[in-house]
């Protein structure tokens, strides 16, 4: 599973699968919007929280459909299915991989980028500790919809339409921790609730996406 792990991260970064290509477009996206709403500081301030959220969230999808799509079209994924190593390892390595090149640099970036949105000071914490908690969730959701998807032509937008929907609990817990943050008020709740979900996403993930490469293999 170690091997494997490391096999994807030299392939992220030597292919660009989603390495710096979601950083590049959560900084496009940061960068455009206080350009659209205008220099006001105050409405920045108040949307920055869903702001940084739903740019990391769709800078997450960017790479999703590369996860399994590059082993399947040179027979990997086949090879593997056969390996000792268990389908659910495969799909838990495939997914800490894919948050390792994509999720934790955006969790590390978007402090760096809060000024841009007028960001409140005491928000910079809840922030980075709700993208710590909720982007792994965003990547294990994310393999398990690229397996749904593996094999079919152009399967991106097919994709993006599958796991949206499932990325909007982690999205409103996530930008409600970081706004109650900045508001002064307790944010433990969405943060549990946070942790609750990702939890629950490796929890089970893996073995229904194990289930889905089996059947698409079959």
């Amino acid at each position: 599973m170690i091997a494997l792990l490391l096999r994807d991260l030299r392939l992220a970064v030597r292919a660009g699968g989603g390495f710096g290509l979601g950083l590049a477009f959560f900084l496009i996206v940061i960068v455009l919007v206080p350009l659209g709403v205008g220099p006001q500081t105050a409405l920045l301030t108040s949307i920055a929280p869903g702001i940084l959220w739903v740019a990391s969230l769709l800078a997450a999808l960017l790479s999703l459909d590369r996860i399994f799509a590059l082993d399947f079209e040179d027979g990997s994924l086949g090879l593997l299915a056969t390996s000792p190593l268990p389908m659910e390892g495969a799909a838990l390595a495939k997914a800490l991989a894919h948050w390792i090149t994509t999720g934790l640099p955006l969790t590390l970036a978007a402090p760096a980028l809060g000024f841009l949105l007028s960001l409140a000071p005491e928000a910079y914490g809840y922030l980075l500790l709700s993208l710590l908690l909720g982007t792994p969730a965003l990547s294990m959701i994310g393999t398990f919809g690229a397996a749904l998807t593996v094999g079919l032509r152009r399967g991106g937008l097919l994709l993006s339409l599958l796991v949206l929907p499932l990325y909007v609990p982690t999205l409103i817990y996530g930008a409600e921790a970081v706004r109650r943050g900045a508001d002064g008020q307790d944010a433990s709740g969405a943060l549990i609730l946070l942790g609750v979900i990702t939890a629950g996403c490796f929890a089970v993930l893996p073995f229904a996406t194990a289930a889905t490469l089996r059947i698409n293999l079959r």
